[in-house]
């Protein structure tokens, strides 16, 4: 076999591959079912950032949802009591417990508040990382981009003072200088960028006119989108790489991997065909391997990013180009 170890957030990790935040990834067994076909390290559930607000300080989060919309304000009251900081914590404990891959915490932010300094207990209580799942709509008419930007510089940089363990931020591509915005980020201090979140996205029921969810998982024609931008990224960020959403089997694995990601997060292909998958994609990612002489993933990570260019903008313009040109 080939060595499939790499190096994410100064975690060594057996293998690529990373079970991301979700329902999965909350509970003890599931973890140790991860764990056993293969995963290389798992992110656990994420916390919202108005839990914590409302188990710190209820009465401060009952002042802040004023401003949400009435069902908002009823659901996030009733999924902090149901999912407290306290058992989260514990959960941590469990996990570290019960494997010996990285548990990697995950916190969905969107402000630098005093939420921050529930952060020490996630350290204090094992993890091994945290994630910070960081990503405020663009929505208000009122506020620049660069207003909005400057959030996010924000809580890295008071994350990265509040603990020791590493921190990655998981962004989205809604950026009007995605590039820029990457690279500054990684200055913060950081040890890693994921390439990209995933959001809930509204559908209506044009019988019931009720608004609901759609488009859940990830299907494999998204992966370009982010391989498109780590291969842009990879060698410029002064932090690790993963890339995240699209990828369903070993192939996509692989070609994250070339692009520069030094590891990638699975979730909808979990859902879809069961944590055995890991394997699977695993065995294809060594069999590839075999096959064109890699013994380590180092020795390819990285091979077909976006290295020569200083505008990555003119680069992709000169391949559409070049691809496209003459279609009709």
């Amino acid at each position: 076999m080939a060595n499939l170890e790499t190096s994410y957030m100064g975690l060594k990790l057996k293998n690529p591959i990373i079970i991301g935040s979700c329902g999965l990834t909350n509970s003890v067994e599931n973890v140790k079912e991860a764990a056993a076909n293969g995963a290389a390290a798992v992110v656990l559930k994420s916390l919202f950032e108005e839990e914590i607000q409302h188990s710190l300080n209820p009465a401060a989060n009952r002042e802040a949802q004023q401003n949400y919309y009435t069902e908002a304000e009823s659901y996030i009251l009733e999924y902090s009591n149901t999912h407290d900081i306290h058992s989260y914590l514990q959960l941590i404990k469990d996990c570290k417990k019960a494997v010996d891959i990285p548990i990697i915490a995950s916190i969905n932010c969107m402000s630098p508040t005093e939420w921050t300094d529930f952060a020490k207990e996630i350290e204090a209580a094992g993890a091994d990382a945290l994630e910070l799942n960081i990503f405020i709509l663009p929505s208000d008419p009122h506020l620049s981009g660069e207003h909005n930007e400057q959030v996010y510089f924000e809580i890295a940089k008071q994350m990265v003072r509040t603990v020791k363990i590493p921190v990655a931020v998981k962004i989205s591509y809604y950026f009007s200088g995605l590039a820029k915005m990457a690279m500054q980020l990684s200055w913060t201090g950081i040890s890693g960028l994921v390439l990209f979140n995933r959001f809930f996205s509204p559908d209506i029921d044009i019988e019931k006119f009720e608004i609901k969810s759609s488009n859940v998982f990830s299907s494999p024609a998204e992966l370009s989108l982010s391989l498109r931008w780590v291969a842009m990224l990879s060698s410029k960020v002064q932090c690790d790489i993963a890339a995240s959403t699209g990828i369903h089997d070993g192939k996509a694995v692989i070609k994250q991997l070339l692009a520069g990601a030094q590891a990638v997060q699975i979730v909808s292909v979990i859902y879809k065909k069961g944590f055995k998958q890991i394997g699977l994609m695993l065995n294809e990612l060594d069999n590839w391997m075999i096959r064109h002489k890699f013994e380590t993933t180092n020795q390819f990570i990285g091979k077909m990013s976006v290295q020569k260019t200083d505008n990555p903008a003119a680069y992709e313009r000169v391949q559409f180009m070049r691809y496209f040109a003459g279609i009709e």
